[in-house]
């Protein structure tokens, strides 16, 4: 299907520009998440009037629309022009980091409003009550669903193949193009973009678990068919029942 030299030229390349492609906008998109969820929840209209401009601009529009703009409306515009990775990590982050907002400003409203109140007492400026009392609390919170952000900015990366990028999938249509063979190709890009959503899943678990502890929180119990049978398992050797019918 794939011979050495396009494996070793192309192939293997496209999934390390895969790789520092989701590295890139997930810092970009963990950055402006952070920053635009924090501002949307500022005690200044205005301040809240521009995060919010931006959130509903980057969430109503399409990722790949905003990629073909920044890589190619963006130089006669603004004569500033972007190597075709710059255009589509910054298009990734942007579009991915107002999402992230939401959840940030989702976590930080969810805090007890008991401790803000504490922060208040003892005389926490804005800024302090965010860093020692509300972020600490918020960020166990915004693991789970900054998880399926990032499985989706992951996902995502796919759109930097139309701006010539050569990740992986830039590289799979290459060798389609050349061997005509679409269903082994594309079933192995189905695989490698699973074995790196869960990796990047797995990654995350270990993460909220961590968090958890720090917050002297119990983690959650794990969930699943083998979970629940070894469970049950458990349950019937201390009472007796395993065999009672």
């Amino acid at each position: 299907m794939m011979s050495e030299k396009f494996f070793t030229e192309w192939f293997l390349p496209g999934i390390w520009i895969t790789v520092q492609v989701t590295v890139y906008s997930a810092a970009l998109a963990l950055a402006v998440s952070f920053l635009v969820g924090t501002l949307r929840t500022s005690p200044l209209w205005i301040v809240r009037f521009a995060s919010g401009t931006y959130f509903e601009i980057f969430r109503g529009t399409s990722a790949l629309v905003m990629m073909f703009w920044m890589a190619y409306a963006v130089p006669s515009l603004l004569g500033i022009q972007f190597v075709p990775m710059a255009a589509g990590v910054l298009a990734l982050g942007l579009t991915y980091g107002a999402y992230g907002s939401e959840i940030v400003r989702g976590a930080l409203a969810a805090v007890a409003p008991a401790q803000r109140e504490a922060g208040i007492a003892l005389n926490f400026t804005k800024a302090q009550r965010l860093r020692k009392i509300e972020l600490p609390q918020a960020w166990p919170e915004m693991i789970p669903p900054f998880n399926n952000l990032l499985i989706e900015l992951l996902k995502g990366t796919a759109l930097v193949s139309t701006i010539a990028v050569a990740d992986m999938t830039f590289a799979g249509n290459l060798l389609r193009l050349a061997k005509g063979d679409s269903a082994p190709i594309y079933t192995l890009l189905l695989v490698i973009y699973f074995v790196f959503a869960f990796l990047l899943t797995r990654g995350m678990r270990l993460l909220e678990r961590q968090a958890n502890r720090r917050m002297g929180k119990t983690p959650p119990e794990k969930t699943g068919f083998l979970s629940g049978l070894r469970s049950k398992s458990a349950t019937d050797a201390v009472t007796g029942t395993g065999g009672a019918k």
